[in-house]
């Protein structure tokens, strides 16, 4: 089956700080935004890339990914003001024929080409699947400062992204979601949470991910991206 990858580039970068937006800040000579299409530009198990970003830098992104040669970039489209909201216009850019999709944070320039396989081996059986690694630290729930419960730590995971679907299965969680009030106060922070809140009877399989795979939030986190480049 045809899969597609939708690198999520629509983010206004507040935690990061600075003029420009966090996509287009440089990481070994390359933009953020660069390294997440290269990646999947690179992987043979995707046959398509879907960039989704905010009006502001529609053509600016073409542009910049045009003159880099990623041929499997089919579009560069508008997104919302939520991730949420940009993965909804994903999805109506992807159209009604059946497909695998991985959404991809740009903010995660690191993803690897082991993972990104690991993502489509997974979707040949799954219709659901979401990049995961352990939690070294003990994690515990608070109350007003207070620790309040201290879950296993062994059955706590990291989400990462990819995280991969089949398109009529994201698709159906997104419309359940569109006919929901109380969606647009509910906290989902992602494309998994919104498949479990109101798909709750398709299993999301965790795919094991990389520790290298790190999310670009705070200028430091450039310098740790740089370093493990370089290793």
């Amino acid at each position: 089956m045809r899969t597609v990858a939708v690198v999520l580039a629509a983010g206004s970068g507040q935690r990061f700080g600075g003029g420009l937006p966090k996509q287009l800040r440089m990481l070994a000579g390359r933009t953020l935004i660069e390294h997440s299409v290269a990646a999947f530009q690179d992987a043979p198990g995707i046959d398509a890339i879907l960039v989704v970003t905010n009006r502001d830098l529609t053509a600016r992104i073409t542009a910049l990914l045009a003159a880099g040669c990623h041929t499997k970039v089919t579009g560069v489209i508008e997104g919302g003001v939520t991730r949420t909201d940009s993965t909804r216009c994903a999805i109506g850019a992807l159209g009604e024929d059946e497909c695998d999709v991985l959404f991809h944070d740009a903010a995660r320039p690191l993803i690897d080409q082991q993972t990104i396989a690991a993502c489509v081996r997974a979707l040949a059986t799954d219709r659901a699947i979401g990049v995961t690694v352990p939690s070294s630290d003990t994690i515990v729930e608070a109350a007003d400062g207070v620790i309040t419960e201290m879950p296993r730590r062994d059955v706590l995971l990291r989400c990462q992204t990819p995280q991969g679907f089949r398109l009529s299965v994201i698709a159906a969680a997104y419309r359940l979601a569109a006919a929901d009030p109380g969606f647009a106060g509910a906290v989902q922070t992602d494309d998994c949470g919104v498949v479990l809140r109101y798909l709750p009877q398709i299993p999301i399989r965790a795919v094991t991910g990389s520790e290298r795979n790190i999310k670009i939030t705070y200028p430091g986190d450039l310098d740790l991206a740089e370093f493990l480049l370089t290793r």
